[in-house]
């Protein structure tokens, strides 16, 4: 454990900042963070339900409007702003008799997200107030998925064990 954190009280700890981003008071994240791009995408309720049906193979937006009991309006708007982020494309279908349609797929980059709803479902049937909700598991043995940190070399990291620093430093 790094000699900062061997006096930190247990359930303290924190991620260490160091280089340039130590200074606490010398920067904001605002307007350049990480988190906040990601929240602007995906960091409404109804963005992450929408998802969630996506994952679970709903397609067709009479199906999403439906299963995740959003209005219309809500789902035809939150979808549009999902297309235009590259979260989903459009794919045209048409059933026999009817005018040609659209339904809504992951694209890769909706695809990357698997990890952080894994996390949310994970925390989600943490959380002791509400009924468990859906366990994922491993469709070859059976043993359910769980999130985890790790560096690029492999290691599993856990939350005092990590340093931000500015991008430019790494």
């Amino acid at each position: 454990m790094p000699e900062a954190l061997q006096n930190t009280p247990p359930g303290e700890e924190v991620i260490t900042l160091a280089g340039a981003f130590a200074d606490r008071d010398a920067w904001t994240a605002e307007g350049w963070c990480s988190i906040e791009r990601a929240l602007e995408v995906v960091g409404t309720r109804s963005a992450m339900i929408l998802l969630r049906e996506v994952y679970y193979g709903a397609t067709r937006f009479e199906d999403l409007v439906r299963r995740t009991g959003l209005s219309e309006a809500s789902t035809a708007g939150r979808l549009k702003q999902m297309v235009a982020d590259g979260l989903l494309a459009r794919r045209p279908y048409q059933e026999p008799g009817v005018r040609t349609r659209n339904e809504y797929v992951l694209t890769p980059r909706g695809r990357t997200l698997f990890p952080v709803v894994v996390a949310l479902v994970e925390w989600g049937s943490s959380l002791k107030d509400k009924p468990s909700g859906v366990r994922l598991v491993h469709t070859g043995c059976g043993a359910p998925l769980v999130a985890g940190v790790r560096c690029e070399k492999g290691h599993d990291v856990s939350l005092p064990e990590t340093e931000a620093r500015l991008a430019r430093e790494v």
